[in-house]
């Protein structure tokens, strides 16, 4: 029988149910993280992995907010980060989803991974959102069910890749945080389905006029993703890409801006403003770190579009509030 989980809570930084060792671990953790933080964590993953195998295999349960319990092997590198209670993950989303408690919108959580955005966008503190996670790892997607099931089934999983259209695919890679279907069939790897966005309205599972925010962490398949949601794409919708730091052509948001009718947008940490670009050399100069991976976002929506503007106001009128204290 299965060891029940450590528990660490955010909030308080309360670690319960671990022993001398463990509780040793997770101070090295944390401590990693801290250090590492000041090169973007270049370098974390590795040692954590390293001190995850001197662990019992066991998982923790991370309580993000009163609502939102986010479970994953303990030691794992990729989310260790998170026993670091300074450290935000993917802050630029984080705001939009802030921002957006009042929307009645879905989230579809394309390369969930272990699904930590669908258990926090389902939580009451950020809205209670219908939530769709998607995953096509043979590996992770039991760890993605389990977290549904702990935070009591509120959000939808699906077991397959997203691509530009129906069909199967093989899925490789050694990192669980990016297995990618973007290889070629001699990689080996398992074979998974593979379903269009548009798919989804096919099949009953969104509506064409709802509002989306559509995460995709596709691992070197965006763009093929964004050629398979056209008709979504047309809704009140906005995706978030991940363009990796080491590629230099910014291919995806290439894609976006001059293939495709969305507005590009992204998050620009000198101005801590979204910034509607046009102009591709922004990001040479937000692309610091050429091992992580940056969001961008697109959306053809004038609702997304006033809601990110009145966003860039609050952060405006914040920001001038600090100052004048």
């Amino acid at each position: 029988m299965a060891q029940a989980p450590i528990q660490f809570d955010r909030a308080s930084g309360a670690l319960e149910g671990a022993n001398l060792w463990e509780r040793t671990a997770a101070l090295a953790l944390v401590t990693g993280s801290k250090i590492s933080s000041h090169f973007s964590h270049m370098g974390y993953i590795a040692c954590a992995n390293l001190l995850a195998k001197t662990l019992p295999k066991r998982n923790i349960a991370i309580k993000l907010n009163p609502d939102a319990v986010f479970e994953f092997p303990y030691g794992d590198g990729y989310w260790s980060k998170l026993l670091n209670r300074s450290y935000n993950y993917e802050d630029e989303l984080e705001l939009l989803f802030a921002d957006s408690i009042d929307v009645d919108y879905t989230l579809l959580d394309c390369g969930a991974n272990y699904g930590y955005w669908s258990v926090l966008v389902s939580s009451k503190p950020f809205g209670s959102h219908k939530a769709i996670a998607i995953e096509p790892s043979g590996q992770n997607y039991p760890k993605l069910a389990n977290n549904a099931r702990v935070n009591g089934d509120r959000f939808e999983t699906m077991k397959c890749a997203i691509g530009a259209a129906r069909g199967t695919a093989r899925l490789s890679g050694t990192k669980h945080e990016a297995f990618s279907i973007a290889g070629n069939a001699s990689d080996g790897g398992e074979e998974v389905p593979v379903l269009a966005l548009d798919n989804l309205i096919d099949d009953g599972k969104v509506a064409a006029s709802g509002k989306y925010l559509i995460k995709l962490d596709v691992e070197g398949v965006e763009i093929e993703a964004i050629k398979g949601g056209a008709r979504l794409l047309q809704a009140d919708s906005v995706i978030m890409c991940e363009e990796h730091g080491s590629d230099r052509s910014h291919a995806v948001s290439r894609y976006i801006l001059e293939q495709t009718p969305l507005k590009l947008i992204v998050f620009d940490p000198r101005s801590n403003r979204m910034e509607t670009v046009t102009e591709l050399s922004i990001l040479d100069r937000i692309k610091v770190s050429t091992h992580v991976g940056y969001n961008v976002f697109g959306t053809a929506s004038a609702f997304w579009q006033d809601r990110i503007d009145a966003l860039n106001a609050k952060t405006l009128n914040a920001k001038s509030a600090r100052r004048m204290q």
